[in-house]
């Protein structure tokens, strides 16, 4: 089990990004949560990692604090609920926020992530409240080192936003509703966050 990497961040295109490990590049699917949250590309970065193996493949999923890959190991026990749907729940909001969701009964806001219908939010409200004690640990941050300059290996961050919240279960149409308006100035990253904080507001 390969349980947490730290080494230099060579490539970010939403949800994916590829760290160089002693010269071992290592591909991980991450939440828009740690996205935001990494460093430029060339710079140093530790990430708690989670591996999943199937017959066809082996995933690495990558996380900047402990706690959100202790829920994304609790969310991806619960019935129905993959690692692709728990990224897109960690994507919409943090641990913080959902647990909030879950002691408030709030079935609303989480029915507002892409993938939750109402049966959903509830199976999670119900499954998940009696999982909090198990999974909650001391918060592990992302570390970053200092030098080098992000510099994006496409040119649009608008296309690749709009294709990340596609990748994340939402629809094409509902993807460019969700970022009109943004500042174009914005990092793919921060217009992704931006829009998913947009989208949980109603």
């Amino acid at each position: 089990m390969i349980g947490r990497l730290r080494g230099n961040l060579l490539d970010k295109q939403p949800p994916w990004l590829v760290v160089d490990v002693a010269g071992v590049g290592y591909e991980l699917e991450a939440s828009m949560t740690t996205l935001v949250a990494l460093p430029g590309i060339g710079e140093s970065v530790s990430l708690f990692t989670h591996l999943t193996v199937r017959e066809d493949a082996h995933l690495l999923y990558g996380f900047a604090r402990e706690q959100e890959r202790a829920l994304f190991r609790a969310l991806i026990k619960v019935n129905g609920i993959g690692p692709k749907l728990a990224l897109a729940i960690l994507s919409g909001m943090d641990e913080t926020a959902f647990i909030r969701c879950v002691m408030d009964d709030d079935i609303k806001s989480l029915t507002r992530l892409p993938g939750v219908g109402k049966k959903t939010a509830e199976r999670l409200i119900i499954e998940m409240r009696d999982r909090f004690p198990h999974w909650e640990q001391p918060a592990g941050m992302a570390t970053a080192g200092s030098g080098g300059t992000e510099t994006p290996r496409r040119q649009d961050p608008l296309v690749d936003a709009e294709a990340a919240l596609v990748s994340l279960g939402y629809k094409p149409t509902e993807a460019a509703k969700m970022l009109s308006g943004l500042d174009e100035g914005l990092s793919t990253e921060a217009m992704i966050k931006a829009a998913l904080t947009r989208r949980l507001a109603g």
